[in-house]
């Protein structure tokens, strides 16, 4: 539960919200009385019978207000400019336009809302195989207006996608053999029905550190494709890690050229990450304390 603290702390729960793809684990439950809505891709009757069987706790599962068919987030849900924040927890990875997914969210936040995403980190997860996502693959897309993932992407999912000692997410330092879990006849046949429009096929279309992610959003708005910025980074150091954006965010605070070393630094494997997740926490804190002044009711 440490990791649903965390994100909840940059949540306003006087303020009105959404969250993206929640299905059976909701980070900020109407159950737990926070003002939210919810987007999925089934309604509630609809994800029951998809988790049955699934070991997972059904009875988390909350009634969808908004299903979602491949529009825009302010077509579904009518207004635009409305939300104090917007959770989405393991979904930007695997959207097909990474720069339209961003842009959706913010479209529906007002002016001082937060974004709040929860990322897989690629190391420590079943795409440590696969190579980080570069600036060139995001735009294209974009331009593209991709709405499905490219075979390009299914092959490469296909082919490396592993777990480690059984587990598709895992701690720093854990042990265990890696293993993958799909066959070179797969990756062939997701080649060979590329042309099929008519299907949708979901994968992990995109691969980030911490770091990378970090750079992706400082050059995106730099380039402006996208109109948040970076308002607070938390690295877990476990498997994934939090960014919280906004229009108002002030960026990363470091160069472009230390965020790549940066980088470089986390596929080697060195000590970068440790500090600054002890920075992260410590500067944590203070944000919340400002942001606390500013959203108080």
């Amino acid at each position: 539960m440490f990791r649903y603290e965390l994100v909840r702390k940059f949540i306003d729960k006087n303020g009105v919200g959404i969250e993206i793809g929640p299905s059976h684990n909701p980070i900020a439950p109407k159950k737990g009385g926070y003002q939210v809505q919810i987007i999925d891709h089934l309604d509630r009757s609809g994800l029951l019978e998809k988790y049955a069987g699934h070991n997972v706790c059904l009875e988390n599962i909350e009634e969808v207000d908004f299903v979602w068919s491949g529009q825009r987030y302010a077509d579904l849900v009518g207004t635009t400019g409305h939300y104090d924040w917007l959770i989405a927890s393991h979904v930007i990875e695997h959207t097909p336009d990474l720069v339209a997914f961003i842009n959706d969210c913010s479209e529906l936040l007002n002016d001082s809302g937060v974004l709040i995403l929860v990322v897989p980190d690629c190391r420590r997860c079943f795409d440590c195989f696969r190579p980080l996502t570069g600036l060139s693959k995001v735009i294209d897309a974009c331009l593209n207006g991709d709405t499905r993932h490219t075979a390009g992407t299914a092959v490469e999912h296909l082919l490396n996608v592993c777990t480690k000692g059984g587990a598709m997410a895992w701690e720093s330092g854990n042990g265990g053999t890696y293993a993958f879990m799909h066959t070179l006849d797969e990756a062939r046949n997701a080649l060979n029905q590329a042309a099929d429009v008519s299907r949708y096929e979901d994968y992990h279309g995109w691969c980030f550190t911490p770091g990378s992610f970090r750079l992706m959003m400082e050059d995106l708005h730099s380039l402006g494709l996208i109109d948040v910025r970076e308002m607070q980074f938390i690295h877990t150091g476990r498997f994934e890690f939090f960014a919280i954006l906004g229009r108002r965010g002030a960026g990363s605070g470091m160069s472009r050229l230390e965020l790549l070393k940066e980088v470089q630094s986390e596929l080697r494997g060195g000590s970068a990450l440790i500090q600054r997740v002890s920075h992260g926490f410590k500067s944590l804190g203070a944000f919340l304390r400002r942001r606390g002044a500013v959203t108080a009711r």
